[in-house]
């Protein structure tokens, strides 16, 4: 039975998630944005464009890889990893930064601002401005600052001002916040490059489309590969562009078993975690419907991880409807389950993930010795981790 999953609707819900829930001044530059993304999808120009910048800017298609060692060593389910981290600037950032930025030089628009947590959006938005001559301003929590200096060394290489965002937990969710003001003040020049499928209308579904090419390509790889579908797919989730990217192609797909990631930070009874759907309630955060971390009295908790790019208190309004139609399973794995993955795939098969995928290798360790042989795992390692060595040297206690 094929899944019926057709949002969003025109209103950008996806059932109750989702919508535009925005300051007035906001709704004519975001209508402004859906109004042009609805021209440039129907558009071979566009397309083409596009298509061009992925095989010959990003280096598209990534490779779909058979980990025979990691596969033998735990004697379980076949393991392949969707090799995202070998895009220019290392990670699936940028197949949606190409994207907004061909639009936002198609609205004629000079001035790009966008928010970042681990770096890796705000390095893919200064690549791409450095690439059309556009003006790029990002803002970054401190503590993200601080934890991620090689990633704000290369913004500041590629031309981008950095701001650094003090307030709140001083990570993803205030630079979000920032970014939302920057835009309210500067409405006629600047177009907004939100890097997650989150936000208001109609950016969940503009960043799914974007990353939608990961999912494509694994299922054209895998039928060359082993003459079928996957039956498992596994995607770390904060926001969920990665997550969403590679599960979309194959909702309709019933046989298809889809496991989003969270991050359980210390624990998900700490009080010190980034797992929104496992623990949070539905609420309105950046202009969207979704699950939240919040309190009693509805204020958004701060978020707990590891990695900064899963350190977010919500998650996007479409994987929120996909857990509550049970399309999609959503679990979690701890900081000291993603250490373990971290330096497992970097012995086992000389790849080094960021500490994102690393949460999602976590699983794929916890659930591959348990299944046959034939079964067909896709785990997407959609980021490198050479931006995380200090974390993670940190973290075990090495000097470097």
């Amino acid at each position: 039975m094929k899944h019926n999953l057709t949002g969003p609707d025109e209103r950008g819900h996806f059932g109750i998630y989702g919508g535009r829930y925005v300051a007035e001044t906001l709704m004519p530059l975001i209508l402004e944005v859906e109004r042009a993304y609805d021209t440039a999808k129907k558009d071979p120009v566009f397309q083409h464009e596009l298509d061009y910048y992925f095989t010959h800017y990003i280096g598209r298609p990534s490779p779909l890889y058979l980990a025979e060692r990691l596969t033998s060593h735990w004697g379980g389910a076949k393991i392949y990893f969707k090799r995202d981290e070998l895009n220019h600037t290392g990670a699936h950032k940028i197949n949606n930064c190409i994207g907004q930025g061909l639009l936002a030089k198609r609205l004629g628009k000079k001035r790009i601002i966008a928010e970042t947590g681990a770096g890796q959006h705000g390095v893919a938005t200064a690549t791409v401005c450095a690439l059309f001559g556009l003006q790029c301003v990002v803002y970054m929590g401190a503590k993200d600052i601080e934890r991620q200096a090689p990633n704000v060394f290369r913004m500041k290489l590629l031309g981008a001002e950095v701001v650094p965002v003090h307030s709140g937990s001083k990570t993803l969710k205030d630079a979000m916040n920032e970014a939302l003001r920057d835009w309210v003040s500067n409405v006629d020049n600047t177009f907004y490059l939100i890097g997650t499928a989150a936000g208001p209308h109609p950016y969940p579904a503009m960043v799914r489309d974007f990353q939608s090419i990961i999912g494509r390509e694994v299922r054209e790889q895998l039928q060359k590969a082993e003459g079928r579908l996957p039956d498992t797919l596994v995607a770390c989730i904060g926001g969920g562009s990665n997550a969403i990217g590679l599960f979309y192609p194959f909702l309709q797909d019933a046989s298809v078993k889809m496991i989003g990631v969270e991050a359980a930070g210390k624990g998900l009874r700490s009080g010190q975690h980034a797992a929104s759907i496992s623990r949070g309630q539905p609420g309105v955060l950046h202009g969207a419907r979704s699950y939240l971390l919040q309190d009693k009295n509805g204020q958004v908790q701060d978020a707990h991880s590891i990695s900064a790019g899963l350190d977010y208190p919500g998650v996007g309004p479409e994987h929120a409807w996909l857990n509550d139609t049970k399309r999609v399973q959503y679990v979690s794995a701890t900081d000291d389950e993603a250490l373990v993955a971290f330096q497992t795939i970097s012995k086992l098969e000389g790849i080094i993930p960021a500490l994102e995928p690393a949460h999602a290798l976590a699983h794929v360790l916890k659930i591959a010795p348990k299944l046959p042989k034939n079964h067909l795992l896709v785990v997407n390692v959609c980021g490198r981790g050479d931006k995380d060595i200090f974390t993670v040297a940190k973290a075990l206690g090495v000097k470097l």
